[in-house]
């Protein structure tokens, strides 16, 4: 299981966002796509990460003046990401070590997709009940 096989399905586009971007404006992105963060990019190269965690980091410490700052400036620079050929289990244990919930798949110097540990963690669970469930028919057809 790998983290193409969940790309694989996915439809639409990734949600990424500028450096140049104000913390207002990737508020308003990340409220109505009902996400929880989003890769920063500059000339397509992933720069940094922007989540719900920087938002509040922001205004604690700046207050509501914090929402006309550039995100370039607040993001997570720290950038952790994946290949497709990542196994699911090997994203998440990386994941849960370094206390993140989001990270970029990239493929050379491209982004290719972005995934959540709620992603990660359901794709996970949906093989487990299907594997069971083979399991299930395997026993009562025998």
């Amino acid at each position: 299981m790998t983290i193409a096989a969940i790309l694989k399905d996915r439809k639409g586009g990734i949600q990424s966002l500028t450096p140049d971007t104000t913390v207002a404006e990737a508020v308003a992105l990340l409220a109505e796509k009902r996400i929880g963060a989003a890769p920063v990019l500059d000339d397509g190269r992933v720069v940094g990460i922007f989540s719900e965690r920087d938002v509040i980091h922001c205004l604690q410490v700046d207050g509501a003046t914090a929402l006309a700052q550039r995100i370039g400036d607040v993001m997570t620079t720290e950038v952790k990401s994946v290949g497709p050929s990542e196994s699911v289990i090997g994203a998440l244990s990386l994941m849960t070590q370094r206390r993140i919930r989001h990270l970029p798949v990239i493929e050379g110097d491209t982004l290719v997709g972005f995934v959540s540990i709620g992603d990660l963690v359901k794709y996970r669970i949906d093989r487990i009940e299907a594997d069971a469930a083979a399991m299930r028919e395997y026993i009562q057809s025998a």
